[in-house]
This record gives C-alpha cells, structure tokens and sequence, in this order.
C-alpha cells in the first residue's frame, strides 16, 4: 500500500505543469481511526511547513464527518512553479514517509486558473452555477468600475482606460470578490447529493 502512495505522490509532483495562475490542490486521506490524532497532528506541522513555503497562498485541514474517515488537505500557491517546489520539497518528502502506517487510501486533485475558487473536495456541483456566479461577479465590478470611476477618465486614450478596466475586474474579482462569493454560496454551488 505505502509503495503504491509513494509511487503515485512522486508522479504528480513531476507532472505539474507551468503557469502563473493561482493553483489548488486538494489531497483527500483515508485514515485507520486508531490513528486519527496521530495524524491530525502530522497535517498540523505540515501545513505549518507549506505555509512558509513561497507562494503559498493558504493551507488547511478539513476533518471528516460523521461515520467517515476521510480527511482533507488544501494547499493554494501563486503559480505552479511554487506548488512544485513545495512538491519537490525534502522537508515534504519526509512528512510522506510518516504516513505509512495512518492512511489507507489516497486521492489528489489540483486545479488552476479561475477554476480554483470553485475548488472543493468531493463531487463538484454543476458548472454552470459557477458559471453564472463568475458573470454576476464581472458584471457588477465592471457596472461600479463605469458609474464611479470612467467618467473621471474620459481625457486618458482608450487603451489606457479598457488597461485600467481590465486590471480593477481581474484583481477585484481574483483576489476579492470571488473568494466571498464562493463562501457565500458554497451550498448553491455545491448542492448536497445525499
């Protein structure tokens, strides 16, 4: 079991590819319930790890629910490279080797881009939720961006103004807005199944 865990994390670090997007991955564990402290304890000193790390952008453990086991690692970095260092990390190496004997079975998920606000562990809901979600948002930065601030650049050239536009949605809506929106509607997003 633990060779096939070792061989699968070595994989995914490898095939990390580049980009400068925000990147989410997601590790979801199964572990022996004799061994749930023992490795609550372990993701603790692990995150505290990947958050020095640079451009981590977040990490945390989402703990089980009733009557299940599984637990989940989140980690957010700047941009691929980042999450590949952490990856390629001897001090995440060694965390590895600790888990032999406290998990059964292992899932990873990484995603990037725009993709990564609607990032959750477990079956995603419909895209078109978070479709829809996304549109809203732009419309009502770029509908605020017009009313408040174009009509105090109407003597900057075109260019400079659709630079400005382009610059206040893609930071308001990558580092503000969408982050609220998707806690906000977490549950219409991802609809129960049970």
């Amino acid at each position: 079991m633990t060779d096939r865990i070792r061989a699968r994390l070595a994989g995914q670090s490898v095939t990390v590819e580049p980009t400068s997007e925000p990147v989410t991955v997601t590790v979801a564990r199964v572990v022996r319930a004799d061994r749930r402290a023992a490795f609550e304890q372990w993701a603790a000193d692990v995150l505290q790890v990947a958050a020095r790390f640079p451009g981590n952008l977040g990490a945390t453990l989402l703990r089980p629910g009733p009557g299940s086991a599984e637990y989940h690692l989140v980690y957010r970095f700047s941009d691929a490279d980042s999450l590949a260092r952490w990856e390629r990390s001897t001090e995440r190496s060694r965390a590895l080797a600790q888990l032999e004997e406290m998990v059964d079975e292992e899932r990873y998920a990484r995603v990037s881009g725009l993709d990564s606000f609607f990032t959750r562990p477990g079956k995603p809901g419909p895209r078109w939720r978070s479709t829809v979600l996304t549109i809203a948002a732009v419309l009502a930065i770029t509908s605020l961006f017009q009313l408040l601030v174009a009509p105090h650049l109407s003597g900057w050239p075109v260019g400079l103004r659709l630079l400005l536009s382009a610059c206040v949605v893609v930071l308001l809506l990558g580092h503000v807005v969408m982050p609220t929106l998707t806690r906000l509607f977490a549950r219409w997003l991802h609809p129960s199944r049970d």
